[in-house]
């Protein structure tokens, strides 16, 4: 037996459209005119048929548990953690919920959000095969009871989202405006807004805790968040934008290699979207965060929170004016002892690059202090 030998990891994952409402599903096809390339068209067969199923039993979850659901009230406003990707809005998400009185919405909820209130036994006792063992973006773990981004769950119930683009990447986004809302009509906004409320409301009947909740864009949607929760907290993180760069434009090939129905490229176009997003994201957030009530906002640097992950945590719940820090510090001990070997990875730069990224967004880096 070779002792040397490196253990094996599962990577491959069915596409999180799968867990697509039906017409959602239709309408994400229609609006991108059916483009799916030769080598997908399985996928996309498979994607339909499970799709439809996916509507069958959405429609079994609202007769059994939606009067249940639209009665559940969020007693407890909900913590949001505000950043762009890649700046490290996934480990403060894992530490936040380390707090025995906070949860959030799970992988399984996210990629499910049509039937997770029937199936959820089901995927947790028989489908941890179907996810991999890794992100396919970092190092960070996969699992459907792992913390995850909400905003899956609003695309594929339907929701105008930036996300929709990696599913087809070759084509021009279907969603302009879809970031910030700004792009929305007013019956689309209002519709944005009932189904996020009621996607909350049937995780808070799951589970009645404080929800923990975390998605980039809405880090461009302050506004919006405190139309529906006015005494929401939030935790914004920043990190250098040099570095974000790279990193972001991986995540989204990686998403579309694993998830998409066209063959990606790192295009000026990826490129273009990458640029523009940040500052969309950054400018909405410079300009509405000061609606957020006094006491219900910490702003946290990745570079400082990395160094020592107990403190910066301990710092948020000063800030934030939260109380029983001391219980959950053992837990957020253990967690900073696991991740002390953790790698981020590495892009290689070239001087080209650089220099682009000086000039797209060099006042934001002044203004951030990097």
């Amino acid at each position: 037996m070779n002792s040397d030998k490196k253990p094996t990891h599962r990577t491959w994952a069915p596409r999180v459209w799968e867990g697509c409402d039906f017409f959602a599903w239709l309408k994400l096809l229609a609006k991108n005119r059916f483009r799916v390339e030769p080598p997908y068209w399985y996928i996309a067969a498979i994607v339909s048929g499970v799709s439809f199923g996916q509507t069958l039993l959405r429609w079994s979850q609202t007769s059994l548990h939606g009067d249940r659901i639209a009665r559940t009230r969020i007693d407890q406003p909900p913590l949001f953690v505000l950043g762009h990707w890649r700046t490290g809005t996934t480990l403060l998400h894992e530490l936040l919920i380390l707090d025995e009185r906070h949860t959030s919405p799970t992988t399984l909820q996210c990629f499910e959000p049509c039937n997770f209130l029937l199936t959820e036994g089901l995927f947790k006792k028989y489908g941890s095969i179907l996810l991999p063992d890794k992100r396919p973006m970092d190092n960070m773990a996969a699992g459907w009871d792992r913390p995850q981004e909400d905003e899956f769950a609003l695309a594929l119930l339907g929701m105008p989202s930036t996300y929709t683009d990696f599913a087809f990447p070759k084509n021009a986004t279907i969603h302009p405006g879809a970031l910030d809302l700004s792009g929305l009509t007013q019956r689309e906004y209002a519709l944005w807004k009932r189904t996020f409320y009621r996607f909350v409301q049937a995780v808070a009947y799951k589970d009645p805790r404080r929800l923990v909740l975390k998605s980039p864009p809405h880090t461009a949607r302050v506004p919006a968040l405190l139309e529906l929760f006015p005494d929401a907290k939030f935790v914004h993180i920043v990190r250098d934008p040099r570095v974000l760069f790279s990193s972001t434009v991986n995540l989204w090939m990686s998403m579309a290699k694993r998830h998409g129905f066209q063959t990606p490229t790192q295009s000026p176009e990826l490129e273009a979207k990458v640029f523009r997003e940040f500052r969309t994201i950054h400018e909405r957030y410079e300009a509405t965060k000061g609606t957020i009530p006094k006491g219900n906002l910490v702003e946290v640097r990745y570079e400082e929170l990395v160094k020592d992950l107990v403190a910066g945590t301990e710092r948020i719940y000063a800030g934030l004016n939260l109380d029983g820090f001391d219980m959950a510090r053992p837990k957020l001990e253990a967690y900073a002892r696991r991740s002390s070997s953790y790698e981020t990875n590495k892009y290689e730069q070239t001087p080209e690059l650089k220099a682009r990224i000086a000039g797209e967004w060099g006042d934001i880096i002044a203004e951030q202090g990097y």
